[in-house]
């Protein structure tokens, strides 16, 4: 942080270290690249408005940048799928090591703090909107405290809706649908694109229903975490500018937030 020829600061550290370490290195003058999700809560995510402002601080979600997601959201907006209702999520894997920070619940381990927030940042990607509730079924490690499996809704307005389940002590699985009224979308390695793989959308109208005429659409390969860090890095060079800010990454804070409080009530949690 204190060598002047450092412009940015990658911050990959546990989870209770992202706000703290952000904010110190924002003081030292430099621009941070931090991982999601950006703070333990809302509440600890709203320091981050006091870093400077001729500094980035861009939250790590690097799905955003592969050309999959935008695809995706291009042909959204075109209106080939109709009016979107839902969509659909799943992201698991199995890991039971006590030792692994993502089981640490003191530190923000388990798996809406890793993994549900990735359903609920693409799934406002997509919907280009934020939601007004949420409700969740949630299962907690009786050793960990940590949740392993949680199902969650939650509700963006005028009948649309993100269902979603992650898990970490499940097989490991990716899935992501987009429902509309003309026909659906799936993206089909939607987080965890292989770099040296070109990946697949498929867009069925669900005629018929075992998706055998879909539409298959093949994007080339494409490191995510690069592209990722080539924009933030245009964006610090001021050639490029970045559509997030710590706004959105405190909305997507607001969900997870929901969340959490929802176990805890049993019922729908309003989000913000």
């Amino acid at each position: 942080m204190a060598d002047p020829d450092i412009d940015v600061i990658y911050n990959p550290l546990p989870n209770h270290l992202h706000v703290p370490m952000t904010v110190s290195a924002n003081k030292a003058g430099k621009h941070v690249l931090c991982e999601k999700p950006i703070a333990l809560n809302a509440a600890d995510a709203e320091a981050l408005r006091q870093c400077r402002p001729d500094r980035l601080v861009l939250e790590a979600f690097m799905v955003r940048f592969h050309p999959q997601w935008q695809r995706a959201r291009d042909i959204i907006r075109s209106g080939e799928l109709g009016e979107i209702t839902a969509i659909n999520a799943v992201f698991s894997y199995f890991n039971d090591d006590p030792a692994n920070v993502r089981n640490m619940a003191d530190i923000g381990g388990g798996g809406i703090m890793d993994i549900g927030c990735y359903p609920i940042a693409t799934a406002r990607f997509l919907f280009e909107s934020e939601p007004s509730r949420v409700v969740a079924l949630v299962d907690r490690d009786p050793r960990f405290k940590t949740d392993r499996h949680a199902s969650v809704i939650a509700d963006f307005g005028q009948g649309r809706a993100l269902n979603f389940i992650c898990s970490t002590q499940s097989v490991g699985h990716q899935k992501v649908q987009v429902l509309g009224t003309k026909a659906k979308l799936e993206i089909i390695i939607p987080f965890n694109a292989p770099a040296d793989q070109r990946t697949a959308i498929t867009i069925d109208s669900g005629a018929p229903f075992d998706g055998s005429l879909a539409r298959r659409e093949i994007l080339p390969a494409c490191n995510q975490y690069t592209e990722q860090a080539e924009a933030f890095s245009l964006a610090v060079l001021g050639q490029k500018s970045l559509p997030w800010s710590i706004d959105d990454a405190i909305a997507n804070m607001k969900v997870l937030d929901a969340v959490v409080a929802s176990e805890q009530s049993g019922g729908w949690a309003n989000v913000g």
